[in-house]
């Protein structure tokens, strides 16, 4: 029965695992407004914006600062941030 087997098939394909994810982007969401110029800051540190560019990012919230960076990378990005008074996510 080819019918029979192909629910076989298609279901055994929809149980694999998927590959677990390991490049992420991390979104600003808010922020404490008395640590804004410390946000911008830090988003300069760890990218290569300018300091407009910079500003327009996290005056733009929700918006996306950094995209793939290894999980352990966003971590520790998320740590300074949420230090700061930030409310940052991976993705």
């Amino acid at each position: 029965n080819l019918a029979g087997m192909a629910t076989k098939a298609s279901t055994a394909a929809k149980e694999e695992v998927k590959p677990e994810k390991t490049v992420f982007e991390l979104k600003l969401l808010s922020y404490e407004a008395a640590s804004k110029i410390k946000v911008i800051k830090e988003v300069r540190g760890f990218t290569d914006l300018g300091l407009k560019e910079a500003k327009d990012i996290v005056e733009k919230t929700p918006s996306i600062i950094k995209k793939g960076v290894s999980k352990e990378e966003g971590e520790q990005i998320i740590e300074k941030l949420k230090a700061l008074g930030a409310n940052v996510v991976m993705e």
